[in-house]
């Protein structure tokens, strides 16, 4: 598992948490600044273990728009 950090032809950056078989498990928001994306990877890394899942998939369906 890694993370791909990505520039988007605005010149904004985001990254991809990309699975052992290569499927994208995760994409973040878009950032400015190439080292905020870097920062928010670390904080991804140190707090995921801690995280809560929610089920939000009652309800209306949604369809997120990707970088």
């Amino acid at each position: 598992m890694h993370f791909s950090i990505w520039r988007r032809p605005d010149g904004q950056f985001y990254w991809e948490l990309v699975g052992n078989a290569g499927e994208v498990l995760a994409v973040s928001a878009c950032y400015g600044r190439k080292e905020t994306a870097e920062s928010t990877i670390v904080s991804v890394q140190s707090a995921a273990g801690d995280a809560d899942t929610i089920d939000r998939s009652e309800g209306e369906p949604f369809e997120r728009q990707l970088p």
